[in-house]
């Protein structure tokens, strides 16, 4: 019982870190090369509202 309780707290504090990975840093080698090629999609949009919301559309669609 003990060992679950510590299991559970142990994976409960382990989220709460800082992502490994910031908005601002590159997201891939390829970064440079599309921001050339003016393709480069950011990885967030705010909407009319000023909330950010993850730009999936513009990252996953294939380019043209």
């Amino acid at each position: 019982m003990l060992v679950i309780v510590l299991g559970c707290l142990g994976l409960l504090l382990s989220g709460c870190r800082q992502a490994p990975l910031s908005e601002k840093g590159e997201r891939s080698q390829f970064d440079r090369y599309d921001l050339v090629r003016d393709e480069y999609a950011p990885a967030y949009l705010e909407d009319e509202y000023g909330r950010k919301k993850p730009n999936l559309r513009g990252r996953l669609i294939g380019r043209r």
